[in-house]
């Protein structure tokens, strides 16, 4: 049987997980000086009390090779095969860590998902399906592949004040943003992480404009699933968000998912996204 594995920053629910029987390899966070790990001793709610309350900085760090190899040398074992996917290299040192450790063992293939959060949780959704299904190793490396740039990755946030702290944004632009009500939509290209859209107003206003741009009249997408995924969204929030989605586009699955603790450094807690398959690749449509 082959077992697939994946960083904690595909940010799938507990229920798929242990549906699918996917083990995750928790990413690192440091709070201050002291070192934790996603989803196991962490969770994001404890980051958004560490940076409001007690304005203690918040950041995340790779798996080291170390890690990963003494996390592959436990599972591989026990399985025909390995097929890890690592949140995208240009992201984090994760997948050059993962590659260097899986040199030592012959059933154990890392996987570039160029892509985060739920956009990797697609790939871990499909491999962990085909594995499933008895399909080979090479079957699931190449659907992969294909799939790795038909992903479409967006999230709105609300505000910029946690990607101020990453020192992804400067203080002027914070301040701007905060007075003009600006909502930038953070996209993955080419697996790397760009500002698209600047949406302007409440957050349930350009959350309603951001599904309308992204599903409406659009004709190559792969309506199998979507993933809502968001930090700690309000349940209000999350069901004005499915009504709005089903507004303008008809998925097989509709399932809501929460993002783990490196979203929520970066993004902070009103940040969501909705995340799709294309029919074709992204930069080819």
């Amino acid at each position: 049987m082959i077992k697939i594995t994946a960083d904690s920053t595909c940010d799938l629910s507990k229920e798929i997980l242990y549906e699918m029987d996917i083990t995750l390899t928790p990413l690192v966070v440091m709070i201050g000086e002291k070192a934790y790990h996603d989803g196991v001793d962490i969770v994001p709610a404890d980051i958004f009390r560490y940076v409001e309350c007690d304005n203690i900085p918040c950041k995340t760090a790779a798996i080291n090779a170390y890690e990963y190899e003494r996390f592959f040398e436990a599972i591989s074992p026990k399985h025909e095969a390995v097929i890890h996917i690592c949140i995208g290299s240009s992201f984090s040192s994760c997948y050059q860590n993962a590659l260097l450790a899986a040199q030592e063992f012959e059933n154990v293939y890392v996987v570039d998902s160029q892509n985060l959060s739920s956009g990797s949780g697609h790939l871990v959704y499909e491999a962990a399906k085909m594995a499933r299904a008895d399909v080979s190793v090479n079957d699931i490396l190449c659907h992969l592949k294909e799939i790795i740039p038909k992903v479409d990755s967006s999230f709105i946030v609300d505000q910029l004040d946690y990607l101020y702290r990453g020192g992804r944004c400067s203080g002027l632009e914070m301040y701007s943003a905060r007075i003009l009500q600006i909502k930038p939509c953070i996209e993955v290209s080419n697996g790397r992480m760009i500002v698209g859209k600047k949406y302007s107003g409440s957050f349930k206003r350009c959350l309603e404009q951001y599904v309308k741009d992204k599903l409406c009249d659009k004709h190559d997408i792969d309506y199998r699933r979507v993933f809502i995924t968001h930090p700690m969204c309000s349940a209000n929030i999350v069901e004005d968000v499915k009504v709005m989605i089903q507004k303008y586009a008809h998925f097989d699955e509709m399932i809501e998912t929460n993002a783990g603790c490196t979203i929520s450094c970066h993004c902070g807690p009103n940040t969501l996204g909705i995340l799709f398959l294309r029919k074709e690749s992204k930069c080819g449509s």
